[in-house]
């Protein structure tokens, strides 16, 4: 099989220093805004923070979307205005649902910030389905022993959402979705299976081979659909699985604003600015103004 046959694209990402550690972004691309309802895809670190520094992201609005928060390593204290406050740590997931409008802050717990806090994970946003964009906000937290794991041979794979290799996670979908965390001993391999629509393989760190083809760090391969494949590794390696059901109307994205709509984006843009959507419990005091020129744009 040919690279060609497998891959139909390859994703560069664009690369941002944010306060002292880069996040590489693949996810909304100028080739690409979707891989099933995934349109958004941030891999934050690895870093280690300098003692008595952490993560500050002040509070932000969202709607038309979930975002998902999964780590490898570090901790991040989430709050949202529904009133939901807690720690994400690695190996769970916190499943945010935007809907019609949430607002939430990530911040690094004060209990980890002496000795200066690492950081290492993935960030995702879903687009919700045609008639499900303004559906109430949600908070979910699936806790890392109540997400199913595959283990085999020197593979550990970790189903986050949707059913893979015959196991289930219990996180909430809104359409259909897979994604998993796949981390590969030397000399492994796991298959990926052909049945979603939509899927793509984001090499985080390591070494590996797609039915033989290199794969590099930091780029999101876009599978060509109904073609199964092996993900090998010979020197041990971590993978992200992401993929789903193909959306048939695009979405439009603008900052932290994702819509089938651009006029709602554009109400959303007013609210923000108006002060209109709700506050965040216990981080009131501080918010992030709309962008002039935001990083993370849909491209036509």
């Amino acid at each position: 099989m040919t690279r060609d046959d497998l891959i139909e694209q390859t994703l560069l990402p664009a690369t941002h220093d944010i306060g002292g550690f880069k996040v590489h972004r693949t996810l909304p691309h100028r080739e690409r805004t979707l891989v099933g309802p995934f349109l958004f895809f941030d891999q934050m670190g690895p870093a280690h923070l300098p003692p008595g520094e952490g993560i500050d992201v002040r509070p932000h609005p969202h709607i038309n979307l979930s975002t998902v928060t999964y780590l490898f390593d570090g901790a991040l204290g989430h709050r949202d205005s529904l009133g939901t406050e807690i720690v994400i740590r690695p190996g769970a997931v916190n499943l945010m649902t935007a809907g019609h409008g949430i607002v939430h802050s990530e911040r690094s717990p004060a209990e980890v910030r002496p000795e200066g806090p690492p950081l290492s994970g993935i960030q995702t946003w879903l687009a919700l389905p045609d008639g499900r964009e303004e559906i109430d906000p949600a908070f979910e937290h699936v806790a890392a022993g109540d997400l199913p794991v595959i283990s085999d041979g020197g593979i550990t794979a970790r189903v986050i959402m949707g059913s893979l290799w015959g196991r289930t996670a219990p996180t909430t979908t809104h359409a259909g979705t897979i994604y998993a965390d796949i981390v590969l001993a030397p000399s492994t391999s796991v298959p990926i299976d052909a049945e979603a629509d939509e899927r793509a393989v984001y090499l985080v760190e390591g070494d590996a081979t797609l039915e033989g083809v290199p794969l590099e760090p930091q780029r999101l391969y876009v599978l060509r659909p109904g073609i199964a494949a092996t993900l090998r590794s010979s020197g041990g390696a971590r993978a992200m699985l992401a993929g789903g059901d193909a959306f048939t109307t695009p979405r439009h994205v603008w900052w932290n604003f994702v819509s089938s709509s651009r006029e709602r984006i554009q109400e959303a843009k007013r609210a923000w600015m108006a002060r209109e959507f709700p506050v965040v419990p216990g981080d009131e005091i501080e918010w992030i103004p709309i962008p002039g020129q935001p990083k993370t744009v849909s491209y036509p």
